[in-house]
């Protein structure tokens, strides 16, 4: 099997209502490439949120009591803390400098995914402007496909993919937060190995393991390498809709042992 990650030039700063799926089609083609089918594209989160208009100036959050107190526990602005609250569905850890949440779509990560960092600063300066998640980032990506798909006559795969940390590792990993067209988590359960005894646990998060492969060759800092074309993987599309997009990626609560 042959497994490839290229990532693709020439995608621009992306504005809020700009037609991403033009600038990959675009941007590949600039490199000699078009899309085929049962490739998979690995779109890093920032640019589906700047392209969805997901800004927030901080001036205009008003911090509850609750935010205020949690602000001064864990040093961080309250307004900002504000905005993590509202993208929440509960506290899971804090400590001076760290707050990590369950964001509203399941996932367990530091600041709700709200980040600072390669966004232009706000009117206001640097501190003031936010960019959030996308609202649903599965549908996000299923409706990125379908714009591929009419740009291209191409089937691929989606990846959503953020910068998250691990409870019993350092250091951040890129993950799947939204998929479409495939099956993010491959289930060998009651199949054999290669000796013959019964798999009785082996999951394997295939969505995860080509956003890590894709986050090394678009780099975290200033590399603007957004978008990563992955070919060789035969993606699957599921048959039950229960287990389409990232929500099969997500560990049950009750199941999570670090909670």
């Amino acid at each position: 099997m042959k497994l490839t990650f290229t990532g693709i030039d020439n995608i621009p700063m992306v504005e809020p209502g700009d037609d991403l799926a033009g600038q990959i089609v675009t941007g590949l083609a600039a490199m000699g490439e078009t899309l085929q089918d049962n490739d998979v594209l690995v779109i890093a989160q920032k640019i589906i949120s700047k392209a969805e208009g997901r800004y927030l100036d901080l001036r205009t959050v008003e911090p509850s009591d609750e935010a205020i107190r949690l602000g001064a526990e864990v040093d961080k602005d309250p307004r900002k803390v504000q905005a993590i609250l509202d993208e929440s569905n509960e506290v899971v850890r804090k400590r001076p400098g760290v707050l990590i949440v369950e964001q509203k779509q399941g996932f367990v990560q530091a600041n709700a995914g709200i980040d600072q960092s390669n966004i232009p600063a706000g009117d206001g300066g640097p501190d003031d402007l936010c960019l959030l998640l996308p609202v649903d980032a599965d549908a996000s990506a299923e409706q990125l496909r379908e714009a591929l798909y009419e740009r291209a006559g191409a089937r691929v795969g989606v990846i959503i993919n953020d910068s998250l940390g691990r409870a019993w590792r350092t250091g951040t990993l890129g993950l799947a937060i939204g998929v479409a067209g495939f099956t993010a988590l491959e289930d060998h359960i009651g199949g054999n190995d290669i000796y013959g005894r019964e798999l009785l646990v082996t999951q394997v998060a295939a969505a995860d393991e080509m956003s890590a492969g894709a986050s090394l060759v678009m780099g975290q800092t200033t590399e603007k390498t957004p978008v990563v074309l992955v070919r060789g993987y035969q993606p699957r599309e599921p048959d039950d809709p229960a287990q389409r997009g990232v929500k099969p990626l997500i560990r049950p609560k009750e199941m999570d042992m670090f909670r």
